[in-house]
């Protein structure tokens, strides 16, 4: 009779490959997520950033297009903007503390969430010339104050308006 000299089982080696080929595809899968969840924070961080902005821009646009003036045109300091609105009160916009926790401001109200701090910002008026009314520009430059780094986000906001002449 012969005799079978087969083994049954897996040998260390096979098991070694196994545990290997079953690491690289952990990390794979675990930069793959990591990867996702970043890039949520930051898609997060700008929208938060981007809508605080927008809000500031759209009241300040308003304002300013139904504003009976603008005094002083050009204004002095370019973080104030003083105007008159459509019914003759004197009011301003602002730019408060730029560059540390900085906000947007109308008069005393604040028009940007303390979850951003305004890192720029200018208001610039200028004199009507060639037919044109006088124009506002406004710049802001935003960011998230809870995500810094890769998963923060800058947003730069710019528009120019012109006023209306009463």
């Amino acid at each position: 009779m012969k005799k079978n000299n087969y083994q049954k089982g897996i040998s260390l080696l096979e098991i070694l490959v196994v545990i290997a080929v079953f690491s690289i595809l952990g990390i794979l899968a675990s930069r793959a997520v990591l990867l996702t969840i970043r890039g949520t924070k930051k898609s997060d961080s700008l929208i938060k950033v981007r809508s605080n902005l927008d809000y500031a821009m759209a009241v300040i646009e308003r304002q300013l297009r139904n504003a009976s003036s603008v005094n002083p045109c050009p204004n002095t300091d370019p973080l104030v903007l003083d105007y008159l609105d459509n019914e003759g009160t004197a009011t301003s916009f602002s730019c408060q503390n730029v560059g540390t926790e900085g906000y947007i401001a109308s008069g005393s109200a604040r028009l940007t969430s303390n979850e951003i701090k305004v890192t720029a910002c200018s208001f610039t008026c200028a004199q009507s010339s060639a037919g044109l009314p006088p124009s506002v520009a406004i710049n802001f430059v935003g960011e998230d104050i809870s995500n810094a780094g890769v998963e923060g986000a800058q947003v730069t906001v710019n528009s120019q308006i012109l006023l209306r002449t009463y």
